[in-house]
């Protein structure tokens, strides 16, 4: 669980991004910390980006799904469509996050959805809905995020990573 599945994305992101070497499957990954929550993106572009995530092991103490989980899921789909409206010369850095929690859920798999809401040339800014597994919504989240020039380090640091 947790493995990158092959995610849906543009012809022309997917080209644009083999141009420069660059692994796009694992750059638009959830990272390390979305590999151990069991995050998945399913479909990914600046105009809307899927998730799922499992509530199991992603608990509070009173076995809820934890609000900081959502917030995971959130910053990483909201992330990734700032990163896919930026474009392969900008890095997505987030600056904002806010997440309200709506209900409960204790099993089952949770799915978010990022639209966007703002996407200018220094920030983007993504609304999240999350839901469960009968559609209803558990949190609503938005994140902006800094679009700022991808540097020299921030290059080697991807090309490392692969």
């Amino acid at each position: 669980m947790g493995e990158q599945q092959h995610v849906k994305f543009p012809q022309e992101v997917i080209d644009e991004y083999a141009a420069l070497g660059v692994d796009l499957q694992a750059l638009f990954s959830a990272g390390h910390l979305g590999t151990r929550m069991g995050v998945q993106i399913l479909e990914a572009s600046a105009e809307r980006v899927v998730g799922t995530m499992p509530v199991e092991g992603n608990t509070q103490p009173y076995g809820l799904l934890h609000g900081g989980a959502s917030a995971v899921l959130a910053e990483t789909l909201g992330s990734v469509g700032s990163m896919l409206h930026g474009g392969s010369s900008k890095i997505a850095v987030g600056v904002d996050l806010n997440c309200t929690h709506h209900r409960g859920v204790r099993s089952g798999l949770v799915t978010g959805v990022a639209a966007p809401v703002h996407r200018g040339r220094s920030t983007a800014t993504y609304e999240i809905v999350i839901t469960d597994e009968a559609d209803r919504r558990v949190c609503t989240a938005r994140l902006t995020c800094l679009l700022r020039d991808v540097t020299p380090k921030d290059a080697e640091r991807v090309n490392g990573a692969g």
